[in-house]
């Protein structure tokens, strides 16, 4: 019998129409990988399910055999947590339906952002997505979600209306408010460590008009685009959200010569009329030097290409801070710590304007964001000796700004190295982890950030 670590892949492949595989198969290490490369998964087994009926399944046989179960669907996110576990990835569970008249469409677990705003776009409708079109749209959603659309709309977990699930039982069920209210609210941003999601409704949000895009300069435009971010995002409208970004571009041969050195940029979003988004961003007309400039009217399905974000796997170090407060002296302290040759070796730096219904309260675990400003930081470890280097510059700009930080991190941007505690009020983090011991007192979900770690 083919069996590691008391996974029986007889036993499996007998009990779904899915692919199961084990280390040293063909395909284990490719299946294995996550999307931050940087991070090595080393699970038990890897299980490609074919339906619902499938996930089922996988979870009797974890119960049976006392193995844990962990789902991705692309990997982002992805933490050494899920190492012994039977990796469930759904990515081939892409369906999409959309109810036009309700306003709500229904995702299947390995949906990405790109495939719910296309279908969502059509009818004049947007969901609460991020920045890649790449991301899997039922992670972000388990974990909170800070949208574009969030200063209007709120977290993105408070769109999540219904949740089709299989339990610690190997039940398949449809968790709402009115009839466990109790598991909704701890999937409302708490994490996959509950259940395992099959499929989610989420509401949708008129988008028949909507305005954005990036401006780019060269960084030696900094202190002026910040001051004009400043600016803009401290009468901002809900509708509209601003991001300031610092990038090192990579050393592409398509690349323009003028896009190769250290740039500066402005992202935005207005969920209304375009001429008013314009007129509201007006502010970025009056700095010199741009390099390119793409705002204008957007289609919902067109907002996961403002950032450019990457789209393929890469090994990368993420950090991410919540500000408390964006006064001219964090500024002044931020364009200091990063000094005049730009954010290298880090890819990007970027602070985004939060606020708005972000920081009302949600009935979801995700609960509000208090902090009105996010700071992140990337940086891309393709060569060797850059994680070091990455890290420093991260932690030299931390230091340069820790009595404005507090503390906090969103869920969605943990790094792989943090835990759920670094995400929730202890009262939160108290009571997920009375929902996880009584839901599933023998330990048959994973989470990337288990909540009892």
């Amino acid at each position: 019998m083919n069996e590691q670590n008391g996974v029986s892949a007889e036993d499996l492949r007998k009990a779904l129409r899915g692919r199961v595989l084990l280390p040293g198969e063909p395909g284990f290490e490719t299946t294995a990988t996550s999307w931050d490369l940087s991070v090595r998964q080393r699970v038990s087994a890897v299980v490609e399910p074919a339906d619902a009926h499938d996930v089922a399944a996988v979870v009797i046989h974890a119960r049976r055999t006392g193995l844990s179960v962990a789902t991705q669907a692309s990997g982002h996110g992805a933490t050494e947590a899920l190492n012994d576990t039977i990796l469930v990835r759904t990515g081939a569970l892409r369906g999409v339906e959309i109810d036009a008249d309700r306003s709500v469409a229904r995702i299947e677990p390995g949906a990405r952002w790109g495939d719910v705003q296309a279908p969502a776009a059509q009818y004049g409708l947007t969901g609460l997505c991020g920045s890649s079109p790449v991301v899997p749209a039922t992670g972000y959603l388990l974990g909170g979600g800070l949208s574009w659309f969030g200063r209007r709309h709120g977290q993105a977990a408070g769109s999540v209306l219904a949740a089709e699930i299989v339990d610690a039982e190997g039940v398949r069920r449809r968790v709402t408010r009115a009839d466990d209210p109790e598991l909704l609210w701890a999937l409302r941003g708490g994490g996959g460590d509950f259940a395992l999601v099959t499929a989610l409704e989420i509401e949708l949000y008129p988008a028949s008009e909507l305005y954005g895009g990036r401006v780019i300069w060269p960084a030696s435009h900094a202190a002026e685009v910040l001051a004009a971010f400043r600016e803009l995002t401290a009468g901002a409208p809900d509708e509209l959200t601003a991001w300031f970004t610092m990038l090192t571009p990579p050393p592409l041969p398509d690349i323009p010569e003028a896009m190769r050195g250290p740039l500066v940029a402005i992202d935005v979003t207005y969920l209304g009329d375009p001429g008013k988004g314009r007129e509201l961003t007006r502010i970025l007309d009056s700095i010199p030097g741009v390099l390119a400039d793409g705002r204008g009217p957007l289609s919902p399905a067109e907002v996961g290409a403002i950032c450019a974000e990457p789209e393929d796997p890469t090994p990368m170090l993420y950090r991410s801070e919540l500000l408390a407060e964006f006064t001219q002296e964090v500024a002044d302290k931020l364009l200091a710590a990063v000094g005049g040759d730009g954010v290298g070796p880090l890819a990007v730096l970027q602070v985004r304007h939060l606020g708005g219904a972000l920081a009302r309260p949600v009935d979801g675990a995700c609960g509000a964001v208090a902090e009105p400003y996010l700071l992140g930081m990337l940086g891309v470890t393709f060569a060797p000796g850059l994680e070091d280097a990455v890290r420093a510059r991260q932690g030299q700009i931390v230091s340069a700004l820790e009595t404005h930080l507090s503390g906090r991190k969103p869920f969605t941007f943990l790094r792989s190295d943090e835990s759920a505690a670094d995400a929730f009020p202890p009262e939160t983090l108290a009571r997920l982890r009375d929902v996880k011991r009584r839901r599933d007192p023998h330990g048959i979900f994973r989470s990337n950030f288990p909540v009892l770690a």
